[in-house]
């Protein structure tokens, strides 16, 4: 039986390292078959890619580039891990997938749904996640909780207006696709983690 495949998006800061940290102790402590991995990265060429995409000198970046770098990532990601994962029954919990290129690149540096779907068709038509989940918290209070930005992460220094729209467009493709649910993210972190596994357990991706 081919796996699940579960994605977690979020903005900067929404605790989402967190947050799979402590689903990934409960699903080992529950015997599941599962793999944790993430974009951009989970892989060599990918984490190389990861580099190039972060890195806090490449300001001149254009948004174009910024999305296609992100579209190759996922590509050599998908072919050389999560599909054998998959294959192999596996769950797949990944950190980011295709959603957060719509959220970034789409909507905060206002390349378009259309340009994110062309780019991230291999995705879109073979890797639709099986259930994703959204880590709900407003940019200006999650930046907040971790004391401001990374100023070494070329993302995260893009500014409270910037990230203020990708929280907008996350809001309107979690209302477009029925497979993304919002998690609030207030209370205790493990408030959130058991939020979260309620979750899986009721769709069906854990027991």
């Amino acid at each position: 039986m081919r796996g699940k495949f579960v994605t977690f998006e979020g903005c900067e800061g929404s605790g989402k390292s967190t947050q799979l940290k402590l689903l990934g102790e409960y699903l080992s402590s529950s015997g599941a078959d599962f793999i944790m991995t993430r974009e951009p990265g989970g892989s060599a060429i990918a984490e190389d890619i990861r580099k190039i995409i972060l890195n806090g000198e490449y300001v001149n970046m254009c948004a174009e580039c910024e999305a296609l770098l992100y579209a190759a990532a996922r590509i050599q990601h998908l072919k050389e891990v999560v599909e054998p994962a998959l294959a192999a029954g596996k769950l797949v919990v990944c950190d980011r997938f295709v959603d957060s290129s719509f959220a970034y690149q789409g909507e905060a540096r206002g390349l378009g749904k259309e340009f994110i779907a062309g780019i991230n068709s291999f995705a879109l038509e073979n890797y639709s996640p099986d259930l994703t989940v959204f880590l709900d918290i407003p940019p200006r209070e999650a930046f907040a909780r971790k004391h401001g930005a990374d100023l070494n992460d070329r993302m995260e220094k893009a500014g409270m207006s910037f990230h203020e729209k990708v929280y907008e467009g996350y809001k309107k493709i979690a209302a477009e696709y029925p497979r993304i649910h919002e998690v609030y993210c207030g209370g205790t972190k493990y408030e959130t983690a058991e939020r979260i596994k309620a979750l899986l357990i009721e769709k069906g991706i854990i027991k």
